[in-house]
């Protein structure tokens, strides 16, 4: 298939629904081997394929140069961890609607227009209504689960700073593969506590999260993003928390009340207002977040 304007957002579409039924997959995996090992297992594989395709050079990189992929390792670490930790709590349609206020809300203050502040606060509301914060009780609120996803947000924010910063540095996915390096490190001292527990069909669903949620996805992207419209690609990535709330229907049959969707529907809308409006992202690490 030839890409252009028409269809290269057929491309982000495919990435963002990739993404999101990778993230599902991965919550079936989580209770077996726990969240660090299952990120590592993503991690591990996407490595290993990124590394390949892009065949990073190792040499005629400033310090700046390796400090920022370091950063940015690190970023995608604790951001794929803390997510993967959220899914043992939360259903992933309410789990990614809370971290999407991360990179939302870095969209409206790089911005600062008051439109975007007041879209924000819609989607505030929108994630305290898909949360359960107004209409649960306190006893029964899963707070480990909402701070896990929160914090994933945090640092989707980060990784989105950290992505472009490396995109500068490093052609292509160079620095990608780089950074999945430090990223593997770093989540290996937990994620290998697990490995005991390892089956050979969860290292192989291990190899299909890496493939849906970091291979597939950045792929279609890059292709993409050559030929789409900077409007359109926001307004395509506000569609994540719908993605996430369908694969989570389809794969772990999990199904949202009308106030989680009313709220999901807030952050999708001040998503699109925000998102759709920003510039072209510089890379194309920049735009998928964990899954």
């Amino acid at each position: 298939m030839s890409v252009d304007r028409r269809t290269a957002p057929l491309l982000v579409l495919g990435g963002v629904v990739s993404v999101q039924f990778g993230g599902a997959f991965a919550a079936t995996l989580v209770p077996r081997i726990g969240a660090p090992g299952s990120v590592l297992l993503r991690l591990l594989f996407a490595m290993v394929i990124l590394y390949a395709v892009a065949r990073p050079s190792w040499r005629g990189r400033s310090r700046s140069d390796w400090g920022t992929v370091v950063l940015f390792g690190l970023a995608l670490a604790a951001m794929n961890t803390s997510f993967y930790a959220s899914l043992a709590h939360l259903p992933i349609g309410v789990a990614v609607t809370i971290e999407f206020l991360g990179p939302l809300g870095l969209a409206a203050a790089l911005s600062r227009r008051p439109r975007d502040v007041l879209a924000v606060a819609a989607a505030a509301v929108g994630v305290l209504l898909v949360s359960g914060v107004l209409h649960t009780s306190w006893d029964r609120l899963d707070v480990v689960g909402v701070g896990f996803a929160a914090l994933a947000g945090v640092m989707w924010a980060a990784y989105i700073v950290l992505s472009q910063r490396t995109g500068r540095a490093f052609g292509g996915l160079e620095g990608l593969a780089l950074a999945l390096i430090v990223s593997t490190v770093a989540v290996a001292p937990l994620g290998l506590t697990s490995v005991d527990r390892w089956t050979p069909g969860d290292v192989a669903l291990g190899l299909g999260i890496a493939v849906l949620s970091s291979v597939l996805p950045y792929s279609l992207e890059l292709i993409a993003l050559r030929h789409l419209a900077q409007h359109v690609f926001g307004i395509l990535l506000s569609l994540e928390p719908v993605v996430a709330a369908l694969a989570g229907l389809v794969v772990l049959h999990q199904v949202l009340d009308r106030a989680q969707v009313a709220g999901m529907a807030l952050v999708v809308l001040a998503s699109a207002v925000v998102l759709g409006a920003q510039s072209r992202p510089e890379s194309a690490d920049a735009g998928m977040g964990p899954g």
